[in-house]
């Protein structure tokens, strides 16, 4: 049995849409049996782009696919801005970096129409610290770093929400920046950096939230998070890290097999969980949910601006 067919069914709710995640235990299961653009046939080259090709998880999924009759090129970027634009402009045939407030933002912005084909995993995200061991000693007027892309800054903000450091005039949203923090009412104050500066930035602060790409260029451990959010919070459904394709290539039998590889591959899941710390969650989660949590979540994206 693979290592995520062995977790607890998940059960999460949405922010914005009534949408229930279920953890199938037949992977891929809303997967279609056509063939999309780039059909479906075996010892085809599939790109995906990837933010951490060195990861645990990627070396077996590669070789896994290879026993499939894929080859699997892995093409690594150094930050988050760059694996979108590259699936747009058919540089690339899929990638896999993102959770689905993040492509929800690209969508909105660029008129592109990448969806999501399959998930991975839910990261817990994490407040870390050189200074001080507990939020409690972090003391009052300290600064607090977050990522400056909008989408993981919302979800940082309410991480420091919950740890009792802020407060949010809207109560926090997935859509909460910098000016909805209340300055009068926040024990610290926040200031964003770019997420892969932020680890060499965590000596001129009291604490930062770390991407967990960037953990351990930090020179720290997930464990040493002084705190994090709940992944099976009802507000995670739009934080599940995702496989994007473009429209056009949703339904392509190869893809989706690689997907499908990802989710089953026991020694995939276990390098998945290596390179999280062990604090990844791994789901299979339908991809019609995924999709309807991107549509309401780019609707409700665009709607504000």
């Amino acid at each position: 049995m693979s290592i995520t067919a062995s977790r607890r069914t998940t059960s999460v709710i949405a922010a914005l849409a009534a949408v229930p995640l279920f953890v199938a235990l037949s992977g891929c299961a809303t997967a279609s049996s056509g063939a999309g653009s780039g059909g479906g046939s075996e010892n085809e080259t599939v790109k995906i782009g990837v933010v951490g090709k060195g990861d645990a998880q990627w070396a077996p999924f590669v070789e896994a696919a290879a026993d499939e009759g894929i080859t699997v090129e892995l093409v690594d970027f150094g930050s988050y801005e760059q694996p979108n634009p590259a699936l747009t402009e058919g540089e690339i045939d899929l990638n896999q970096f993102q959770h689905i407030v993040y492509l929800a933002e690209y969508n909105s912005a660029s008129g592109s129409d990448l969806t999501p084909i399959g998930s991975t995993a839910i990261y817990p995200l994490g407040l870390y610290s050189t200074k001080y061991d507990d939020v409690d000693d972090i003391p009052k007027g300290e600064s607090v770093a977050v990522p400056d892309d909008a989408s993981n800054q919302a979800r940082a903000l309410l991480v420091l929400q919950s740890a009792g450091l802020i407060e949010l005039k809207s109560g926090g949203t997935i859509f909460s920046d910098l000016a909805d923090v209340d300055t009068d009412k926040s024990k610290v104050k926040v200031t964003a950096l770019e997420a892969a500066l932020i680890p060499t930035s965590l000596p001129d602060v009291a604490a930062a939230i770390i991407n967990n790409d960037f953990v351990e260029d930090a020179g720290l451990t997930f464990d040493d998070a002084i705190a994090q959010d709940d992944p099976e919070d009802p507000n995670a459904l739009p934080y599940v890290n995702i496989f994007a394709s473009r429209a056009e290539d949703a339904d392509n039998e190869t893809y989706l097999k690689l997907v499908e590889i990802y989710q089953t591959n026991e020694d995939v899941q276990a390098g998945l969980l290596e390179s999280s710390g062990d604090t990844a969650v791994p789901l299979r989660t339908p991809t019609e949910d995924l999709v309807a949590s991107l549509k309401k979540v780019q609707e409700d994206t665009e709607a504000k601006k």
